[in-house]
């Protein structure tokens, strides 16, 4: 009987595959405060190694790709692709494959309202959930430059699940806080 993959402690990284490397880090830089921590590639073989090991066209080359430390949370891996027949727009959450990353905030409001002042796309106002397991949480959604979908959450009282779960789900926290 398995308990899981060997050795897992957590997620390491997230990689996104962005239409422009530059744009892609001055956003998340600029706008949103991460790090860049390095820079490498160009990545590309003449055989299948790409298709073989990354599930790409076997000529997809890496431009090049940056690693960004995003406070307490797992890094983000920018990749910067051309590849033959490459998709050039990304899928939204209702497609199979879509996806969304999330940053937790202590203050919604503040955060809300600090976007809306760069000029990033906020998808209507935050969202408070009152019922159900994940109440106490709130959430909006926000929009990259080249559409990434993004989300702020904040549950800085916890979310109903806590009171009666075996299992919590992990969240950064500030310096002294508990709980």
């Amino acid at each position: 009987m398995s308990n899981g993959l060997p050795g897992l402690t957590g997620i390491e990284h997230i990689g996104l595959t962005v239409p422009d490397l530059d744009q892609a880090t001055a956003f998340f830089v600029d706008v949103l405060g991460c790090e860049v921590a390095f820079e490498a590639g160009p990545f590309r073989a003449d055989d299948d190694w790409m298709a073989e090991h990354l599930n790409v066209h076997p000529r997809a080359e890496i431009r090049r790709l940056r690693m960004l430390r995003c406070a307490a949370g797992p890094a983000l891996e920018l990749f910067e692709y051309t590849a033959p027949e490459q998709a050039r727009s990304g899928p939204v959450n209702s497609d199979v494959g879509g996806h969304h990353i999330a940053f937790y905030v202590e203050d919604m409001s503040a955060a809300v309202l600090y976007l809306a002042e760069r000029g990033v796309r906020v998808l209507g106002a935050p969202t408070t959930l009152t019922a159900g397991p994940s109440a106490g949480l709130s959430f909006v959604y926000f929009l990259a430059p080249w559409g990434l979908q993004l989300e702020l959450v904040s549950y800085p009282r916890g979310m109903a699940y806590e009171a009666t779960a075996s299992v919590r789900l992990w969240r950064p926290r500030t310096q002294g806080t508990t709980t």
